[in-house]
């Protein structure tokens, strides 16, 4: 099988302002010594050489793109809103919205980042892949149409969606964010609409703190195509693979979609400063192998993962690479040096047993 591996070293160049994690620095907000927000290119350029390192990265069909066009911006980002970005990235950068600061090119690195998304696609679609993972940075669950926060500058999965729309290509999406935010970006773009199943796996109350609730299925033709699984913090191995089995899993069966796009983050680890759930790169393996069966079984094998976030830069390259393996059915691994301890601090019997019962009724919410 062919799997696609979308990157480009111009993504690891963007660049933030001057923040302490998520504030800006002033006042008793020390500056710190490595600087800028938790969204930095490190854990990316990590992954990358992890998989160079142990040699992944030769079972992939290793390829880059170029920006999306001013075409695709426009099916989901206002003229009014790209205009200022662009303006503001031309006279040496700044911040639109809410912790996206960003510097002189950050517009075209974001139209980078989102041109990868829209060519891992296209290349699923026509079969020229299989299935295929775009590193994509910025990245875009959180971005509005107008409006960028969350680090978020274009949402790079909705305009990869409305590009192959346009083509022709797909007529019915489904997307499953597994990012431990919630996406309230792409939740917000196809409220309305019953062409594409919006499915968000997340911490409850983190961030955005107002979002994300289970009861918030859709308006409209989009009622009842939208569906948020919040969950508890502490969250481990076993609930995040309960709430695909109990939830994930029937949602796109029942939808039927022409493909499964996956928004892939790995900040619901055990190490990644901006969240408390429990997940490992087991985790991680374990969901990208459960998606891949369904998509088997529902659209030919049609799956594409588009990278989110994630800041643990110790952690994150091997819960990628663990996706990665799973994805392209490689040989090669990368044995996660933090299993053992890892296992040891999932949920006890009692919490367990309390996340389940959580997902269950959710579940029976939804009627599954």
């Amino acid at each position: 099988m062919a799997t696609g591996f979308f990157w480009d070293e111009k993504t690891f160049w963007h660049t933030g302002g001057n923040y302490a994690m998520t504030q800006p620095v002033g006042g008793l907000v020390q500056p710190l010594s490595a600087g800028g927000l938790p969204e930095s290119p490190e854990t990316k350029r990590r992954l990358k050489n992890l998989m160079d390192v142990t040699g992944l990265t030769t079972d992939l069909d290793v390829r880059t793109a170029p920006m999306a066009t001013s075409d695709d911006l426009l099916r989901v980002h206002p003229a009014s809103y790209l205009d200022a970005f662009k303006a503001l990235s031309d006279a040496g950068g700044g911040e639109l919205g809410q912790r996206t600061p960003f510097a002189t090119g950050g517009y075209e690195i974001a139209a980078l980042s989102a041109g990868l998304s829209v060519a891992a696609i296209d290349a699923v679609l026509t079969g020229a892949l299989d299935n295929a993972y775009a590193l994509s940075r910025p990245p875009g669950h959180h971005c509005l149409p107008d409006f960028p926060n969350g680090f978020c500058l274009l949402n790079n999965i909705a305009i990869a969606i409305e590009a192959a729309q346009s083509k022709g290509m797909a007529s019915k999406v489904a997307v499953l964010d597994w990012d431990v935010h919630h996406g309230n970006g792409t939740e917000a773009i196809y409220y309305n609409r019953d062409d594409i199943l919006t499915i968000s796996i997340h911490q409850e109350n983190n961030y955005p703190i107002d979002s994300g609730a289970v009861t918030d299925r859709g308006v409209g033709a989009g009622e009842g195509f939208n569906i948020n699984i919040p969950i508890p913090a502490g969250t481990g191995h076993e609930g995040y693979l309960r709430a695909f089995d109990r939830i994930v899993r029937p949602a796109i069966t029942d939808f039927a979609p022409d493909i499964i796009i996956v928004a892939c983050g790995f900040d619901a680890s055990v190490l990644d400063p901006l969240s408390q759930t429990l997940a490992t790169a087991e985790t991680f393996r374990e969901l990208t192998l459960r998606t891949k069966i369904l998509a088997e079984n529902i659209c030919g094998g049609k799956l594409v993962l588009v990278h989110e976030g994630g800041y643990s830069e110790v952690y994150v390259p091997f819960c990628g690479h663990a996706t990665l393996e799973a994805l392209s059915d490689s040989t090669v691994s990368a044995p996660d040096p933090y299993e053992a301890s890892f296992r040891k601090r999932q949920p006890n019997p009692r919490f367990e047993a309390f996340i389940a019962s959580e997902i269950d009724q959710m579940a029976r919410d939804f009627g599954f």
